[in-house]
């Protein structure tokens, strides 16, 4: 389980996390919404390690992240960046499996090979693509191999950023379904930042509505569909006019 407990996170003057709370349970896929400049990424980077945050604490099973230590934070989840965030210079089974040459995970080679080719097939990749580089994939294929590496080491916890981003409507379902099948497949905990209300109702359990730097509404997707609050309403609605500022 993760728990977020009063988070607060400044920069100058401007007040981006304001005592944020929020449980994700374990095997739960949550999912937080908000517009942009509302804080997700910020309160993605401070559960993460990337950024300090002013106040509050990030909890994992009832332990302190920063008293468990970051190596053992970090052997125990699996991320997919926004734009895949492959490396040129890498073939794609090698991208696939980076953290299985390297650090605590180290397996030997071909072994990590092997896994790569596997989790390659799981994402709907063909075993051909393995020694092409991420230049020679459409976005799409670059996407899929960003969430085989991001399952290669068989993580309990998946961070999700913006999976679909930049995508068209029918592979931005491709992922979806292919997220939903992995976190129900493999019983991880995932969560994840989006604005595409689409990737909110396939692979939701619950949603946070992130707004003036606190969890404004949660709930499940049924929940969400049905509530009269008027900040969620105006943003799965997609309404200039309402109680979220059009002008940030």
């Amino acid at each position: 389980m993760i728990r977020v407990e009063g988070l607060c996170k400044a920069f100058g003057d401007t007040q981006v996390l304001d005592g944020v709370t929020l449980d994700v349970a374990t095997g739960e896929s949550c999912v937080i919404i908000g517009g942009s400049g509302t804080g997700k990424s910020v309160l993605l980077k401070c559960i993460l390690g990337l950024a300090r945050p002013d106040a509050g604490a990030v909890l994992l099973d009832g332990d302190s992240v920063t008293r468990t230590g970051r190596e053992a934070f970090l052997s125990r989840f699996g991320m997919l960046f926004q734009g895949a965030a492959l490396f040129d210079s890498l073939p794609i089974w090698e991208n696939v499996a980076f953290r299985l040459l390297r650090g605590p995970l180290r397996r030997p080679r071909a072994e990590a090979h092997e896994i790569a080719i596997e989790k390659l097939r799981r994402v709907g990749l063909s075993p051909d693509i393995a020694d092409l580089y991420p230049a020679e994939l459409s976005g799409g294929m670059q996407k899929r191999a960003g969430l085989a590496r991001a399952i290669a080491a068989d993580p309990e916890i998946i961070f999700f950023d913006e999976p679909t981003t930049g995508l068209d409507p029918i592979m931005a379902g491709v992922i979806n379904d292919l997220i939903r099948g992995i976190v129900s497949e493999m019983g991880v905990t995932a969560l994840t930042i989006t604005h595409d209300m689409g990737s909110v109702r396939a692979i939701a359990d619950r949603v946070a509505l992130l707004h003036a730097g606190t969890v404004r509404w949660q709930g499940t997707v049924a929940e969400m569909e049905a509530t009269a609050d008027p900040y969620v309403t105006q943003f799965i609605e997609g309404r200039a006019d309402g109680p979220i500022s059009a002008l940030r």
